[in-house]
């Protein structure tokens, strides 16, 4: 359920659920977890986070929700590992963005949509915390009062907005998004891993 594709510079990693809208099991994230953790010590130098069908992921699968899924500190390994990563990472949102799979795009450097993606995370509805580094990367991205629209007013942002605020770089057609994620991934492809990783760093 989670497809992993490694040529040894370029590593594309699909939530492949699509008949649950990619919604996120416990042993998904694990697999998501180990995968971002050890392609920090691979050499990768670009990471294209995907997903299969029209949703890039609903959060949490239900049923594992309502067990303790929701508030599994998973959620903040996997946004850690995805932020650590020493390679560019592009998120190629090809749908709808919803609840804890918010953090893993808000913590790659890159995130490009397509036109018909929403954008919610609703915690306040819920009564939980959003995952601990969540916020601030949020913030950073659209800035204070925008964050709590989002995660207060639990606003569905929908792409054109998501694009005004910051939260996404650039929207693409479904046909044009992946090659769009090749394209953004090339230079560092061909780089030097520890250029890659130098320069990341000095952006941190």
């Amino acid at each position: 359920m989670i497809d992993v594709k490694n040529d040894g510079a370029l590593c594309t990693v699909t939530i492949n659920r699509p008949d649950k809208a990619n919604s996120l099991t416990a042993a998904m994230l694990e697999t998501l977890c180990d995968t971002f953790e050890s392609i920090s010590v691979s050499g990768v130098k670009a990471i294209i986070l995907t997903g299969e069908g029209k949703v890039f992921s609903a959060g949490a699968d239900l049923d594992e929700a309502r067990a303790g899924l929701a508030t599994s500190p998973l959620w903040e390994r996997l946004s850690a590992a995805v932020a650590a990563a020493p390679c560019l990472t592009i998120a190629a949102l090809n749908g709808t963005l919803a609840g804890g799979a918010m953090g893993m795009a808000l913590a790659c450097d890159l995130r490009i949509a397509v036109p018909g993606a929403k954008f919610f995370y609703p915690v306040m509805k819920l009564g939980f915390l959003p995952q601990p580094s969540d916020p601030g990367r949020l913030k950073a991205l659209v800035g204070p009062a925008r964050a709590k629209l989002i995660l207060m007013s639990g606003q569905k942002v929908e792409a054109d907005d998501a694009l005004n605020f910051g939260l996404i770089d650039g929207i693409l057609a479904p046909d044009d998004l992946l090659a769009e994620a090749h394209t953004l991934a090339d230079i560092p492809c061909h780089a030097d891993a520890s250029h890659v990783a130098a320069i990341k760093d000095m952006l941190r």
